[in-house]
């Protein structure tokens, strides 16, 4: 039986308190987070007003995402090889300096830089996410390892929150490019503030042991997770997710050519999104419980709200009443995401839990790179409202589909908890 672990923002903020290299962490992925955001404000206006197609918007997601998904097993593999730390730094400061020639970006002939520089950049964060994601357990105690990734899930949310914000005020106040130069100051920043970690983020790792090639560690991983159908179900969620997750492009779509009200509403929107993101971490832990035994049903009703309020946002008339609808579906959004990833932290074992992650974040990448493409297209198509609806039912069936296939796990998990951490059965 696993020992209840101290959960909810208290746990959390005691956390930061002792931890100082969990602390360093957290920041340099708050500071992060909030340069992406600004940009990708950003980014969404410029393609937006240089090409007028809702088209050409989701390229701005799809073509990093589908650049994610080819790179993830390369970044997986050196996560579970390499020093993640070292790997961390060296992708940010890379990142820092591909984000300048994005100031070059001034016609729709110069239009195509921007995919260009998102893929390159992309690459490098294909490196980092699977290393972040795979060190936290290693930075924490395993009793702080809930409270942990609450605040994580929280980071990504409270910086698209503040960051999407600021991001539309300044774009507004002082242009595009003072956007673009605040994300790769925040590169620099996060590398900093990682090199100050003194916490390894990998176990004790035998020099003698000969690592497998890429295709070999992917294959390795699939078979893993195939053993152990908790693992499974995990992977699934994000997959799902993204299938729908494609909505998100309309989210600029809407702002601009639905409530007509420019980068300003962009930044109002996402922000919605952020603060959902940022509340949804919490709510999902203090529904999994702190044994963990709700952990699937929580994941569940979080795809379901996600869905279900995509498709009311599909209806909203203004602006004022889309941005609260925006921010309850990613109640949902913020809390199946931050659940599976710890379920995944908590059923992997270090030596492999680098390429499980890339497996994860490609599967995703992948699904939400078609689906952006597919949104982006719909929109044209039929219209944004349509779009937007078409593609929250889909969110709908897709958590009702993942509910009846985990019912057996959800059941099993009710009655012995979740199991000890990196333990496969």
């Amino acid at each position: 039986m696993i020992e209840p672990v101290p959960t909810g923002a208290r746990a959390s903020l005691a956390l930061l308190r002792r931890n100082a290299d969990f602390r360093r962490l957290y920041a340099a992925q708050l500071i992060s987070f909030g340069g992406d955001w600004f940009m990708t404000v950003a980014l969404f206006g410029l393609v937006h007003s240089l090409t007028h197609s809702a088209v050409f918007v989701a390229l701005t997601i799809t073509v990093p995402e589908l650049t994610f998904f080819l790179f993830s097993p390369v970044g997986g593999a050196l996560a579970d090889r390499l020093d993640r730390r070292r790997l961390m730094i060296v992708a940010d400061l890379a990142r820092a300096g591909l984000c300048l020639p994005l100031l070059l970006v001034h016609s729709e002939e110069t239009v195509w830089l921007v995919f260009a520089l998102l893929a390159s950049i992309s690459v490098f964060t294909a490196c980092f996410e699977p290393a972040s994601s795979a060190a936290i357990p290693n930075v924490v105690d395993d009793r702080d390892l809930a409270a942990a990734n609450s605040l994580v899930g929280s980071a990504w949310g409270t910086m698209l929150a503040v960051g999407a914000a600021l991001g539309g005020l300044v774009v507004t106040l002082f242009g595009r490019d003072a956007a673009i130069l605040g994300n790769s100051f925040s590169f620099l920043v996060s590398a900093w503030l990682l090199w100050r970690v003194h916490r390894a983020f990998s176990e004790q790792r035998d020099e003698h042991v000969e690592h497998p090639r890429v295709l070999e560690a992917t294959r390795e991983t699939a078979a893993y997770a195939r053993q152990d159908h908790r693992v499974l179900a995990l992977l699934g969620v994000k997959a799902g997710f993204g299938l729908a997750a494609g909505v998100l492009v309309l989210i600029a779509v809407f702002a601009t050519d639905v409530f007509h009200e420019g980068d300003i509403g962009i930044g109002l929107l996402m922000a919605s999104r952020g603060v959902g993101a940022l509340i949804g971490p919490f709510l999902g832990r203090s529904i999994a419980g702190a044994d963990d035994r709700r952990l699937y049903t929580a994941i569940g009703l979080a795809l379901a709200v996600f869905g279900t309020s995509y498709m009311l946002f599909g209806l909203s008339p203004s602006l004022l009443v889309a941005a609260p609808i925006v921010l309850c579906a990613h109640l949902g959004g913020g809390a199946q995401w931050t659940l599976s990833t710890y379920g995944l932290q908590r059923l992997t074992p270090d030596r492999i839990r680098g390429r499980i992650f890339a497996f994860d974040y490609a599967l995703v990448t992948l699904s939400l790179g078609l689906s952006s493409l597919l949104a982006g297209w719909l929109a044209d198509t039929v219209g944004p409202r349509p779009a937007v609806i078409g593609l929250g039912g889909v969110a709908l069936m897709w958590g009702a589909t993942w509910w009846l296939l985990t019912r057996d796990i959800r059941r099993r998990t009710l009655v012995e908890g979740l199991g000890p951490v990196g333990v496969t059965t």
